[in-house]
């Protein structure tokens, strides 16, 4: 889907109204949430959603998540549990995303959930997302606001590097604070993680009061389980001590680099930081290497993206 030109909006008054238009209208708006920025379409327009797909160029099997207010307006598209209950009043709104079965007569895309019986749906917790849906008053399919398979967006300046003339407008708010995207809990069956992200595994663990099963490889069932996936151009090394000679090196803690993720070790820090140092990285046209992080906590989905980015494509 060519465009001219790719609108900057700003979360003002003016701003919002122009967004919710231009979803009703069929056409794809970039926006800040808390874990990155998301390339928005209604949920229940097929030729919207399909523009998704084409501006990414994203492939058909990888389903989207959708994006509502609140558990009320999620109830409406998705079969709602006890557990579903649990987890949202939790940790909604916030970057956890639950996979529940789909409701009869539901209303959306069959792109959304690339054919499955499920939707992946979460009520993100940036107050301009918010005042988004508010505003436009309906289901947001959105996945990252980046080509397919590369760095996720924490800046809208990351979001017009790659979909800049794709895409009819982006929602300038600053930096994601979270900067990883949403864990993903399947609740289909027993509870399974499907993605490592924004909410600590341990968290969801202890709202439930069990261990969450761990979904299977190579079973598409929820977005970001692609094996490569999140990739810079370059290749990345992970788990260095220092850089090579044709190296950049991405920082941890007491190893240092052209950049560092946490000097202090701080998981947080880590994971607000590891999107757009990779962006910097990157552009220097050179490999990459990067520290090793620790594999608890917030480590996991720092672990689970570099994985992901370095894997063979």
């Amino acid at each position: 889907m060519a465009m001219t030109q790719t609108q900057i909006l700003f979360p003002d008054e003016n701003g919002l109204k122009r967004a919710a238009e231009l979803l009703r209208s069929g056409a794809l708006v970039a926006f800040p949430t808390e874990t990155v920025y998301g390339l928005g379409a209604d949920a229940r327009q097929g030729i919207a959603v399909a523009a998704i797909y084409s501006a990414k160029g994203r492939p058909s099997f990888n389903p989207l998540i959708v994006h509502v207010a609140d558990a009320e307006q999620a109830k409406r598209y998705a079969q709602w549990s006890e557990t579903a209950e649990i987890l949202a009043s939790t940790f909604w709104p916030g970057p956890l995303t639950l996979v529940l079965p789909l409701h009869d007569g539901h209303g959306l895309s069959s792109l959304v959930t690339a054919g499955l019986p499920s939707i992946a749906i979460r009520a993100p917790a940036h107050p301009t997302a918010q005042a988004l849906l508010a505003q436009f008053d309906g289901p947001v399919a959105a996945p990252s606001a980046n080509p397919s398979g590369r760095i996720s967006p924490t800046t809208a300046a990351h979001v017009m590097a790659g979909l800049n003339g794709r895409i009819a407008a982006v929602i300038d708010d600053g930096p994601c604070a979270v900067g990883l995207e949403s864990t993903i809990v399947g609740l289909v069956n027993r509870p399974t993680l499907l993605r490592a992200g924004g909410v600590p595994t341990e968290a969801i663990e202890a709202a439930l009061g069990h261990a969450l099963e761990i979904g299977e490889e190579g079973n598409i069932t929820a977005p970001g389980q692609l094996a490569s996936h999140y990739a810079p151009q370059a290749k990345l090394r992970l788990n260095a001590t220092e850089a090579r000679d044709d190296e950049v090196m991405l920082g941890f803690g007491d190893v240092p680099g052209d950049l560092t993720l946490s000097r202090t070790g701080d998981l947080a820090e880590a994971a607000a930081r590891l999107f757009d140092c990779l962006h910097q990285l990157d552009a220097t046209g050179r490999p990459i290497a990067v520290a090793s992080v620790p594999h608890t906590g917030l480590g996991r989905a720092i672990n689970d993206r570099l994985t992901r980015a370095a894997a063979p494509r």
